[in-house]
């Protein structure tokens, strides 16, 4: 299969996950009910369950381990992201910054897109330098991606005294840093396989060139959200507007009910 084909195939799967990476990120009502019912373990769970449904952190993870042999490289690296996310998922949440969520993930999908271009040796083909440390960008961008899961966390109620509120932060950072282990203990397990197979070096590049693709994907997925959140109006019908297309219909379906009578 050439990289041509495969860009094709990467690219209708990401169509076909498009609801899903809609969801990846959402709080529901259900779930904000749930934290007012329950304790700090039900904000583990949650932290559990928003990493494993975090396609961008997951994506991001995934570029990170992909070409890392060594179980101490891995953890090296991991440990560097798991502090970058986790200095900013307590302090943003304990003070309260936030900014517009998909701003956030939009440029978190371009933390995916430039793992995927360095794994590819962009540096060196575009522009004859060698990467920048990885070491200091993985911990970068975990302060990006803790600011992005901070975003999320301060839809939830998390107490009137600082006790509290401090307890199911380090709660939710837990299940974030279980459902992160999880995720990484299947990546680096079929990884170790595949690496060992010839199909790895062939398929290597176009593994991470899907990669890139998921992140503009990504990319122009939070770029609309955005539009949706700022500006409803340029994708629907103005209220009026809609309200006369359904008086419109009510009197079109009223003649024809009359049509039937005669």
């Amino acid at each position: 299969m050439n990289v041509s084909r495969l860009r094709s195939a990467a690219i209708w799967l990401l169509l076909a996950l498009a609801p899903l990476v809609a969801l990846a990120h959402g709080i529901s009502d259900a779930d904000k009910q749930r934290m007012l019912d329950g304790g700090y373990l039900q904000y583990v769970g949650l932290g559990a369950s928003h990493m494993l449904t975090g396609y961008d952190h997951l994506l991001f993870l995934f570029g990170v381990v992909f070409f890392l042999t060594s179980f101490k490289d891995v953890v090296k690296f991991v440990t560097v992201f798991t502090v970058g996310h986790s200095i900013t998922l307590v302090f943003a949440t304990l003070m309260h910054i936030t900014w517009n969520y998909y701003l956030i993930d939009a440029i978190i999908a371009l933390s995916v897109m430039y793992k995927a271009f360095d794994n590819n040796g962009g540096f060196q083909k575009h522009f004859q330098m060698a990467s920048p440390s990885l070491l200091w960008m993985v911990f970068g961008f975990g302060l990006l991606h803790g600011f992005g899961l901070s975003t999320r966390l301060q839809q939830l109620p998390l107490g009137n005294d600082f006790a509290s509120e401090l307890g199911r932060i380090l709660s939710f950072n837990v299940g974030v840093e279980l459902g992160q282990i999880a995720a990484l203990t299947v990546m680096v397990g079929l990884l170790a396989l595949w690496r060992h197979r010839a199909s790895f070096k062939r398929f290597s590049y176009a593994a991470n060139l899907a990669l890139f693709y998921a992140g503009v994907y990504l990319l122009f997925t939070q770029l609309h959200g955005y539009q949706h959140d700022t500006h409803p109006d340029s994708f629907r019908f103005p209220a009026a507007e809609h309200r006369h297309a359904h008086e419109d219909m009510a009197v079109e379906d009223t003649r024809d009910t009359s049509r039937d009578g005669l």
